[in-house]
């Protein structure tokens, strides 16, 4: 891997990661359009621990009141918990269906199929902002977080977004935009470091640090950088109501997608 590849690789981490295009998605498709690989479970483990970091650079403030008040304010014991119970359905999926998700990280096809999917999700959420809700963090139930959770835990198949999943998910169970868009971006946390810590269990088994080890840096700092910008862009693209541009991204990729397999491998 040279430089160029790092940088290329930390940048496509870091914006769809965040954006609502599926990151897992993209990378299948670089895979099977342009060759593009990742150099391995290490180079992973670095980058997602950059786009980690853009979550609490970002975030910081509802992180720290969260930990502040973790044994001292019911509010954000409430949050807590919350936070826990949306991370069970992605993880009990994961552990389960482990190897059901791998097999299908080979099919661009699907990839194509699943991204018109998240088109309409994100088309959705556009128009549910004229209809929003209006319950806030503390009228959440637990209910509401294992539902949202269970989107969550639906886009683990590659094509489909976590971000606009939950989103959608949120504002189906009548929660405010803020409150979905906070909800959401606070539950990528602990599913981030889960797979983050997963991957890093894979890469001490594999042997540990890389020799070119500078590159992998590279690559986590430009994944921070770009997962910093690309939430902001999430933010100010729903708040000035011009979300619906990813839906129609979507769309033009997974058609793009679905109907050059076809035409290079018809039925």
């Amino acid at each position: 891997m040279g430089l160029s590849e790092a940088v290329f690789l930390g940048i496509i981490q870091g914006f769809t990661e965040f954006l609502p295009v599926s990151s897992s998605g993209h990378l299948v498709l670089l895979q099977y359009f342009l060759g593009v690989k990742m150099p391995g479970v290490t180079f992973e483990v670095i980058t997602h621990t950059g786009t980690l970091l853009s979550i609490v650079w970002v975030f910081w403030q509802d992180i720290y009141n969260l930990i502040k008040g973790i044994t001292k304010s019911a509010q954000q014991q409430k949050l807590f918990l919350l936070l826990l119970a949306g991370t069970l359905p992605a993880g009990f999926m994961g552990l389960f269906f482990a190897s059901f998700f791998k097999g299908i990280f080979e099919n661009p096809q699907l990839v194509g199929l699943m991204l018109l999917f998240t088109g309409f999700i994100v088309f959705f959420i556009a128009r549910l902002e004229r209809v929003q809700g209006n319950r806030l963090i503390g009228e959440m139930h637990w209910k509401d977080a294992i539902i949202i959770g269970l989107f969550q835990g639906i886009a683990i198949i590659p094509g489909i977004s976590r971000s606009g999943s939950t989103i959608f998910g949120a504002l189906l169970r009548g929660l405010s935009r803020e409150t979905a868009v906070r909800f959401s971006f606070l539950l990528a946390l602990p599913a981030i470091a889960g797979a983050t810590v997963l991957e890093l269990f894979n890469m001490l088994q594999l042997g540990g640090w890389p020799e070119n080890y500078s590159l992998y840096i590279i690559g986590a700092i430009v994944s921070f950088i770009s997962g910093i910008l690309a939430i902001r862009t999430f933010l100010r693209l729903l708040a000035g109501g011009k979300f619906i541009y990813f839906a129609y991204y979507c769309w033009l990729v997974g058609i793009f997608t679905i109907i050059y397999l076809f035409i290079k491998s018809p039925v």
